[in-house]
């Protein structure tokens, strides 16, 4: 004896179409991790390129032959020939002393877009120093 016909449930063991619901699922995470990794990816870029730039500028800047201001205008160069001149930065230098040494300290500030290349930005700071050759 069973139940009765009207009472039977169907066990339906097809799984057609479940792939969709899956990746449906799956890619509300995974699309959103990714494109996090990609954005902290280029922030690190842009904020690892600044670094490199101040450091090569006050390098420059501190040669003995060389001004801060051809040290600010070395930092301005290289950040136009990475990221292009319409990249909004703000490059400053000045010569300051530690422990009696002459030191060629070159600051950049520049705003990075938070979503890829658009959308609200936050601002990125670097520095570079380096020791003023002086002659004896």
């Amino acid at each position: 004896m069973g139940w009765p016909a009207s009472r039977r449930r169907l066990v339906v063991t097809d799984e057609r179409g479940s792939a969709i619901a899956d990746f449906a699922l799956v890619s509300v995470v995974l699309v959103p991790l990714f494109f996090g990794v990609l954005q902290l990816a280029l922030v690190w870029h842009v904020k690892t390129t600044l670094v490199s730039a101040a450091s090569e500028g006050a390098r420059y800047g501190a040669s003995y032959d060389r001004t801060v201001e051809d040290g600010r205008q070395r930092t301005a160069a290289v950040i136009d020939d990475v990221f292009g001149a319409d990249f909004s930065d703000s490059v400053s230098g000045a010569e300051t002393t530690v422990d009696g040494q002459p030191i060629v300290e070159v600051s950049v500030r520049a705003e990075v877009p938070v979503l890829a290349f658009w959308g609200p930005t936050i601002t990125v700071e670097a520095e570079g120093h380096a020791i003023k050759e002086v002659l004896p």
